[in-house]
């Protein structure tokens, strides 16, 4: 009888796996595992080994496995099982031979977590992307939506519990009510220069009105974690991981966190301006935006990250923490309206 090991897993399920991955009748299989990433309530590890074949004849192999276990995140209690109901979905039809997500070989749900057997992708990540992936990354990424959009999404097989259009607004006004860096930005002795406090305080003054702007955007699926560690880039191929946070939202939101969420922050200002010149041009092959006048992806910014940025300054453990989010919401500030 099997038994699952530590990791969650029966030896079964891999050999079930590993025949979809190599197209081939697997017998046995010894392997290692290295924690990817990885957290108290989702884990991600590599799985390399040598599979045995019904011939007798030996592969090399690797994949990721990801446990993810139920937990509710804040205005998005569905999420930790998202992105095993997206791959039972027909979202994989909107992506193209450059731009997809890790193909899945199996995805199971228990009682209290999910587990995915993903294909392995390899490429540029992080701070090690060029400016050309950025702009490549946007024009894909509105390639996507805007034919997602064209097709009568509500017709789709697409899962119920996906993230609302409300959620970026829902989670600006979550940490607006944080006392603790609303009240930061307004008092005398803040370490934040004068001018970034009243880049926010302003914000929030006419935040309805330019929510109610916002709102007037297409309707679009995001991914809503399009930081750089989520994405690969090769010569070949971009790959986009994490998706338990896709839902709804406005056209651009994905932009914003391309931008802003810990990117290349010296050449922010620049990229802003290409990507969502070249985000715009891929959403259009698909969907008429010639009534659009306004991005408001500097908006759409500052709410996303401004206050998250300002709690990094004040609870900054050193000099180098400060400044680093103090660079960014400087290179914020330098954005003209795009």
């Amino acid at each position: 009888m099997n038994q699952k090991n530590h990791y969650g897993f029966e030896k079964e399920t891999l050999l079930k796996v590993l025949n979809r991955v190599l197209c081939q009748d697997i017998l046995d299989a010894t392997f290692e595992m290295q924690q990817l990433k990885g957290g108290t309530v989702g884990e991600v590890w590599l799985v390399f080994g040598t599979a045995l074949t019904v011939e007798e004849n030996k592969e090399s192999f690797k994949i990721v496995y990801k446990r993810q276990k139920k937990w509710e995140r804040f205005g998005d209690l569905g999420s930790w099982r998202r992105e095993y109901d997206l791959y039972q979905s027909d979202l994989s039809g909107f992506f193209n031979d450059f731009m997809s997500w890790p193909k899945c070989y199996g995805a199971y749900l228990l009682d209290a977590e999910t587990q995915l057997w993903m294909e392995y992708v390899e490429g540029l990540s992080g701070e090690n992307m060029t400016s050309e992936m950025y702009v490549q990354v946007a024009n894909e990424m509105g390639c996507f939506q805007g034919k997602l959009h064209a097709t009568s999404p509500e017709k789709l097989n697409l899962p119920e519990n996906l993230s609302d259009k409300g959620f970026s607004k829902r989670n600006y006004l979550h940490y607006r009510s944080w006392s603790e860096v609303y009240d930061y930005i307004r008092q005398d002795d803040c370490d934040v220069p004068r001018y970034l406090c009243e880049m926010l305080i302003k914000l929030d003054e006419e935040a309805e009105k330019i929510w109610t702007g916002i709102e007037t955007l297409p309707l679009v699926f995001c991914h809503r974690d399009l930081w750089v560690a989520n994405i690969f880039c090769t010569e070949k191929k971009i790959s986009l991981i994490d998706w338990d946070t896709a839902g709804w939202g406005y056209l651009g939101e994905d932009i914003a966190s391309l931008i802003a969420d810990e990117g290349d922050v010296a050449h922010m200002v620049e990229h802003a301006k290409a990507c969502i010149k070249s985000y715009y041009e891929g959403f259009s092959k698909y969907v008429d935006i010639s009534q659009i006048k306004k991005s408001y992806l500097k908006e759409l910014i500052l709410f996303l990250f401004g206050y998250r940025l300002i709690s990094g300054v004040k609870f900054a453990e050193t000099k180098e923490e400060k400044t680093y989010h103090l660079d960014i919401l400087n290179k914020i500030y330098q954005m003209e309206e795009l």
